[in-house]
């Protein structure tokens, strides 16, 4: 009995051979036939075929084969860094825009309070300046007015007669 499973296995192995060399010879001649290729959907894939790359790929279908698996397999962790990239991005702008929003918020606070300052001295200093208005011009009235108190009293103590009393020659 296992006389007789060498010589059929073998015979299956070669037959498998056969097929395995008939099924890469298929595959050499049909990479290597014209393919229509719709040129208005896949205008990419013709252009990429034309190339020096695609040619080379054509006639290597072992190295097609590497890039594929090459590119599918580093499909992922590309993503993963782009999604990487794009999180760190968009933490990196909610941290520039929480900062920012800081920065405004402090700046408003000390803008607020420097404000505030200032309409207490424009207050005291418009408030001084009205004061020294009002007791200059109440001066300069009283002290040059035609017929002011001043005036009055220098009128009066000239047409007045002396106080008896005010006299400082009698003993």
């Amino acid at each position: 009995m296992a006389k007789e499973d060498i010589p059929s296995a073998s015979k299956d192995l070669q037959e498998l051979q056969r097929n395995l060399s008939l099924l890469i010879e298929s595959v050499q001649n049909n990479s290597k036939k014209k393919r229509k290729i719709n040129r208005k959907i896949y205008p990419w894939v013709v252009a990429f075929m034309k190339s020096p790359v695609g040619q080379y790929l054509d006639r290597h279908p072992f190295a097609a084969l590497t890039l594929l698996v090459f590119v599918v397999m580093s499909a992922v962790p590309v993503g993963f860094f782009l999604l990487l990239v794009v999180f760190t991005s968009l933490a990196a702008l909610v941290g520039v825009m929480l900062l920012e929003g800081l920065v405004i918020s402090v700046g408003g606070v000390a803008l607020l309070c420097v404000l505030c300052v200032l309409v207490f001295v424009s207050l005291s200093v418009s408030g001084t300046i009205i004061v020294s208005y009002v007791a200059m011009s109440s001066l300069i009235n009283y002290w040059f007015s035609p017929r002011g108190p001043r005036a009055d009293h220098l009128l009066s103590s000239r047409n007045r007669p002396q106080n008896p009393s005010s006299d400082t020659s009698r003993p």
